[in-house]
């Protein structure tokens, strides 16, 4: 195993265990609603009575063969070593309980950290942690609408839901869980690179297969600019793409697998407009 297979199967690991323990110390015992399958799994056991870790873990594998189908076989390689984890993870902290003796509020204040810096070291990665985020990337590669868009209408979907076994007021402490996840995962994602986005110039005589992989895996354009060796006078094409923050560890290792001696110039950007930016792409 390489490097980056091992630091993305760490990340993996350790963000899918943080959005466990959000679940099972702090969503479910405080009967929190929020978004995702475990704000379903506490909407709903009110009604139909179902444990909340076994309809949480159920749901999340259902999800992860739905989305199999839909987005595709890479879609379940980058998926399934989270989905698999987390009913693991559950699983075990349900039999070890810990009584956290503190108000809802606060409760759903710090599920939502967990779960968002949980959730957010997993994307780092490329990857995802499955479960309600899979429906939003489906109805995005069916109507074209935006995945943010679509993420805020299922979560709020979900604490609606459970207006209807509980209160408004549940509801409304659910929404801080929502809130303070959407702070964690913006703020995690965005740690060490200071802006949302890079510029990257690549110098390379791999370029071709550089700009292939870049389109293919990253889901990005690029501009190929002429340049010309200052030194030895050569042609040689420059490979022009900007990429969002979350994107760009992954951009690096695609650089130093297909060339090492590749000549990378990076710079930071703070304002794009245009497709995959203004209009957002699913690998955003």
């Amino acid at each position: 195993m390489n490097r980056k297979k091992l630091r993305d199967l760490l990340l993996i690991t350790a963000g899918t265990f943080i959005l466990a323990v959000s679940v099972e110390y702090f969503i479910i015992p405080f009967n929190i609603l929020s978004g995702g399958v475990a704000g379903i799994a506490v909407a709903l056991e009110p009604i139909f009575h179902i444990d909340e870790t076994l309809f949480a873990n159920v749901t999340m594998l259902i999800l992860l063969i739905v989305g199999r189908f839909f987005l595709g076989r890479e879609f379940m390689k980058n998926t399934i070593i989270s989905s698999l984890l987390y009913p693991v993870f559950t699983t075990l902290l349900s039999k070890y309980p810990v009584e956290i003796a503190i108000d809802p509020v606060l409760a759903a204040f710090y599920s939502g950290l967990l779960g968002g810096a949980g959730i957010s070291l997993v994307i780092r990665t490329g990857s995802s942690t499955g479960g309600m985020d899979i429906p939003p990337l489906i109805l995005h590669k069916l109507t074209g609408v935006k995945i943010s868009t679509l993420v805020m209408i299922t979560d709020a979907l979900t604490v609606l839901l459970g207006i209807i076994a509980y209160d408004v007021a549940a509801a409304l402490i659910g929404l801080i869980s929502v809130f303070s996840s959407g702070y964690a995962i913006d703020k995690v994602l965005s740690f060490g690179t200071g802006v949302d986005s890079k510029s990257v110039q690549i110098v390379s005589k791999e370029w071709e297969t550089i700009k292939c992989r870049i389109n293919k895996e990253l889901d990005r354009g690029v501009t190929i600019l002429e340049g010309k060796g200052g030194y030895t006078g050569e042609h040689r094409p420059v490979v022009l793409c900007v990429v969002s923050a979350k994107q760009y560890n992954h951009l690096l290792d695609i650089i130093n697998e297909v060339d090492s001696r590749a000549f990378v110039i990076t710079t930071d950007a703070s304002d794009m407009h245009g497709e995959g930016f203004t209009y957002s792409s699913p690998n955003i």
